[in-house]
């Protein structure tokens, strides 16, 4: 469900799903608010949103690798890696 979490750079449009077609209007679409399953966008969009929130925590993007990320204190080392949409 990570995926659903991002907010989309761009709009968005796509066909009524189906079972929630507007008998009224069939050939209406809907606009996007946020990212839905299989929207290509989705991945990157929640990958932006996860990096904007580390940063303001102090958390340091890896040269070496964009998924991880570093953060240290006097007292504290703290590795956080990206796979998709899990955090290890």
């Amino acid at each position: 469900t990570a995926f659903l979490h991002g907010d989309l750079a761009e709009t968005v449009y796509m066909e009524q799903p189906p079972g929630f077609v507007d008998q009224n209007c069939p050939h209406h679409v809907c606009k996007l608010n946020k990212a839905i399953y299989g929207l290509k966008q989705a991945p990157r969009s929640w990958f932006s949103r996860l990096k904007a929130f580390l940063q303001t925590h102090k958390f340091v993007s890896s040269k070496a690798d964009t998924s991880l990320f570093i953060f240290q204190s006097a007292t504290v080392l703290l590795y956080v890696l990206i796979y998709v949409d899990d955090m290890l």
